[in-house]
């Protein structure tokens, strides 16, 4: 596999690279849409208090409005990140959480839908009541090297979350890339101004992996956001998953994992 600096002057067309002000082993400058070398570093530090880390998370197609308010119950608890839950019980999970942050996930889990259909869901969930957004990146134009597409339809939806006051964290579906894809994905979603990178949507054949998670973190740097989701369901998973780079966590197994932390 070719260098990541290479990987990004390549893929990202840049003739001039200069040193990247908000890091990253790509070292070049990305032109980013939003530049964040004037932020803090977005790294786990505490690790005796994980609850802070985690999106709780229900996102099944079964799941019934007692399971979505029990999440939401669990949630202000713990006083977990965020509740994160599909577009139908965004105002539901809003209506029923007192001290915790509603996220919706969109264009989930495969991201078929066309881009204007994307942003339309991303919109909607925000006036329901959802500050964070997980969009799924297309992974079909990753493998047909439609890169001028993809950072379209990231900014574009990164810009509408910025507008009406949200955040995005991009999807990659990590199991269903090469390393070369995983480092691409991350380049374009930096560039387009996504909060977040993410391993994946927990519903393909694999999620995340500490190894993943490191190369996300190699190629964004310290100033964005990495989520490992997907196969977490215990307190070392967890720990292991914020010590190779992830500064959040997406779970439905959020009592299991904390259970630890609370009987201390």
């Amino acid at each position: 596999m070719e260098s990541i600096k290479n990987i990004a002057i390549q893929v990202l067309a840049l003739t001039d690279p200069k040193p990247c002000k908000c890091g990253g082993d790509h070292q070049v400058c990305l032109n980013c849409r939003v530049c964040r070398a004037n932020e803090e570093d977005k790294l786990a530090t505490d690790f005796n208090h994980l609850a802070q880390y985690i999106d709780h998370t229900i996102l099944k197609p079964e799941a019934t409005q007692e399971a979505v308010s029990s999440l939401c119950q669990e949630a202000d608890y713990y006083l977990t990140k965020s509740v994160c839950v599909n577009p139908a019980y965004v105002k539901f999970a809003h209506d029923h959480l007192s001290q915790v942050l509603t996220c919706s996930v969109v264009g989930f889990p495969l991201s078929n839908s066309v881009t204007e259909t994307i942003i339309s869901e991303t919109s909607q969930a925000i006036k329901d009541g959802a500050k964070e957004i997980d969009m799924v990146i297309k992974v079909n134009w990753l493998k047909d090297k439609e890169y001028a597409d993809i950072l379209t339809e990231i900014t574009e939806i990164s810009q509408t979350c910025e507008n009406n006051g949200a955040i995005l964290k991009v999807i990659f579906e990590n199991c269903l890339l090469t390393q070369e894809e995983i480092i691409i994905a991350a380049l374009l979603a930096k560039k387009a101004g996504a909060e977040f990178i993410k391993t994946s949507t927990g519903f393909n054949k694999s999620g995340a992996s500490t190894e993943d998670v490191a190369l996300m973190r190699r190629v964004v740097g310290p100033k964005l956001g990495v989520k490992a989701a997907g196969g977490i369901r215990d307190r070392q998973t967890a720990l292991a998953m914020l010590k190779a780079g992830a500064n959040r966590i997406g779970a439905s197994a959020t009592v299991a994992i904390l259970k630890d932390e609370y009987e201390d």
